[in-house]
């Protein structure tokens, strides 16, 4: 994958590392991505999101087919609303996942770039003699991300109106600038705590918009701390914490799932699991107390036996204390919040997902002493 529409400026953004993720290549860090960090969660950040994909479906068939696509439910989602979703195969192991909104005339499908050609060959293939109609919106349409406490103010001082938003809730907007009225889509965040949006504009605004929130008073930053930011707030990544071989339920992602809204590819599993009760492992969180080097596919362990392993891990500085933050898949057993595990040689915490800014926050004492 190129450049994101953003980047394609990279020399004026000024932007320390340039490299690739989630299939774009975007601003790793315009300076450290711990200060990044502590201004994304303290102040306003903003950020390229360029290196997301949009999908158009059109056509009389789009809902009821995508309803019968994904696992959550688009068949009773208003306009204006959007949900989080898994695209599965037949035997329940997750191919992707995606946000799905309803524009009215369309649905917007948005997903990593990484996913986009393997999620448009999922579509194509259950197409049969359905009105759908998949047309790719990467040439035409790009967007940003504002996040931090002081975001909504931001994008006011900016010129752009924000009204009062439900989580993934999308919104038309105008913004006056150089004598013009340039159009833009706002996108409330998921997490109803946390004040954030998404900007959908056309490309070749994409510049403009971003000076603009910068001016207003917006601090860059690279997905490096959205990475950071990913982790702390135990939100998994496809490719990384959900993979192929997983199944909706041992991601504790219940967003993504809908028990009552009729057939899907891979329903028959994900209703069997759902009928027994549990599944054998399951995501979760970890927190550590201080710096700790935790590659992918670390062991977790309790009791010298391994339960589990480490999809990614995360150091940061949280007012002013080191802390790491693990996510990664353990047997159910072992799942309980603030059960006592070894990662790495060092005492770890088991957080429930998302990890909430409370419990991350918190002094982990516990972590200091040896269990009984």
């Amino acid at each position: 994958m190129g450049l994101t529409a953003l980047q394609a400026h990279g020399q004026v953004l000024g932007a320390e590392r340039v490299c690739e993720y989630r299939g774009a290549s975007s601003a790793a860090c315009f300076s450290d991505p711990q200060g990044e960090f502590a201004v994304l969660r303290r102040e306003c950040a903003v950020y390229d999101l360029g290196f997301r994909e949009k999908i158009s479906l059109t056509g009389g068939d789009r809902v009821r087919w995508l309803n019968g696509m994904v696992t959550n439910n688009i068949r009773d989602l208003a306009v204006g609303r959007g949900v989080y979703a898994f695209l599965l195969n037949p035997q329940g192991h997750i191919l992707g996942d995606l946000y799905a909104y309803n524009r009215g005339e369309s649905i917007l499908v948005d997903t990593d770039a990484d996913q986009l050609e393997n999620t448009i060959a999922s579509f194509d293939h259950y197409i049969i003699m359905d009105d759908v109609v998949i047309r790719k919106l990467g040439e035409h349409v790009t967007s940003l991300g504002i996040a931090g406490p002081k975001s909504r103010a931001v994008l006011e001082a900016a010129g752009i109106m924000v009204p009062a938003m439900q989580p993934l809730e999308v919104s038309t907007a105008k913004w006056e600038c150089d004598r013009a009225c340039l159009e833009c889509a706002l996108v409330r965040g998921e997490n109803p705590g946390r004040e954030s949006y998404e900007i959908w504009i056309a490309r070749p605004d994409v510049l403009k918009f971003w000076n603009g929130l910068v001016a207003a008073g917006a601090k860059p930053v690279g997905w490096e701390t959205l990475e950071l930011d990913r982790i702390a707030s135990g939100i998994p990544r496809y490719g990384v914490d959900l993979r192929h071989r997983d199944l909706p339920q041992e991601t504790a992602q219940d967003r993504a799932l809908n028990f009552n809204k009729g057939c899907y590819v891979g329903q028959e599993i994900v209703e069997r699991i759902r009928s027994r009760g549990a599944v054998h492992r399951k995501l979760s969180g970890f927190l550590l107390d201080g710096v700790v080097a935790i590659p992918a596919g670390t062991k977790i362990v309790a009791g010298e036996k391994e339960i589990g392993e480490v999809t990614s891990a995360a150091s940061l500085s949280v007012e002013g204390r080191q802390k790491t933050v693990a996510l990664g898949y353990v047997r159910r057993e072992v799942n309980l919040p603030g059960r006592q595990v070894d990662i790495a040689g060092a005492r770890a915490m088991v957080a429930p997902i998302p990890i909430s800014d409370e419990l991350l926050l918190r002094e982990n004492d516990a972590l200091h002493e040896r269990p009984a």
